[in-house]
């Protein structure tokens, strides 16, 4: 059977929506679910830092959104936070450190709910984790996963929250990350007696040559019936993804490395 590459997007059926904020922004995104059955669980995605290049086609939940819908039945919600950019378009406003990203964080919520979508998760990644902490623990929201987090904007209170709330999170720490690594995220995250604390060997921050790892140890954790780790090829439809987008642009900002080779997985 032909090998899933890192441009490989199998079936699912996807829709470009726009997520609209309390304070009246409107922001673009996209929601795939499985193209032939209900999902047994759905992600939110929130991205890296959009001043480092990060936005809703940063690699991972590129891949998340490609794969997932059909090889776990996850349905896949991205999109862009205030004033971020990507080919999906531009969202309304400005980049607010994590502040008014609130609204962003809740809209997106809003939106699952409203679309019925089953066991909502959070996945963060990066400055996604900071709004995760901040701004994430909503009744509606089943758990957390957290992709690098660097505890860079949140705050001892924050953790508290989730302390008390005693709903699932987990942080997948690169055993080489550039701002957190396992031994100081496992004290860290001790504020939150649920959290676990996942190191992953050889890994940096950006998970590159890593998503596939990532993906299984996400889908063990919000679908875990579904075996891991996932399949490495498809026989069915596959079609290729366009490489030239923003997205190949993610990884050549915070790292020091030609883009087809961070593009490969």
């Amino acid at each position: 059977m032909p090998l899933i590459r890192a441009n490989s997007v199998l079936p699912a059926k996807r829709t470009d929506i726009q997520l609209h904020t309390a304070d009246g922004l409107a922001l673009v995104g996209e929601l795939a679910v499985p193209a032939d059955r209900e999902p047994v669980a759905t992600l939110i995605c929130l991205h890296p830092l959009p001043t480092h290049g990060g936005m809703m086609d940063s690699h991972v939940f590129r891949k998340a959104a490609w794969r997932l819908p059909a090889l776990a039945g996850i349905a896949v919600l991205r999109f862009n936070t205030r004033g971020t950019s990507s080919v999906r378009g531009t969202s309304e406003g400005a980049f607010s450190a994590g502040v008014d990203e609130k609204y962003d964080v809740a809209a997106a919520i809003e939106y699952a709910e409203f679309a019925d979508l089953p066991a909502i998760w959070l996945l963060g990644w990066s400055f996604g984790t900071d709004l995760t902490l901040m701004h994430g623990f909503d009744p509606a929201i089943t758990g957390a996963i957290l992709l690098s987090p660097p505890l860079r904007f949140s705050q001892p209170a924050h953790l508290a929250t989730w302390a008390a709330g005693g709903k699932p999170l987990t942080a997948l720490v690169p055993e080489f990350d550039d701002y957190l690594r396992p031994a100081e995220a496992t004290e860290r995250f001790a504020a939150i007696p649920q959290a676990e604390v996942v190191g992953v060997p050889g890994a940096k921050h950006l998970w590159v040559g890593d998503a596939e790892t990532v993906l299984d140890e996400v889908v063990r954790r919000v679908a875990p019936e579904v075996p891991v780790p996932l399949p490495r090829d498809w026989d069915g439809p596959m079609e290729s993804g366009d490489m030239s987008s923003y997205a190949d642009r993610t990884v050549a900002a915070f790292a020091d490395v030609p883009v087809p080779k961070a593009l490969e997985d």
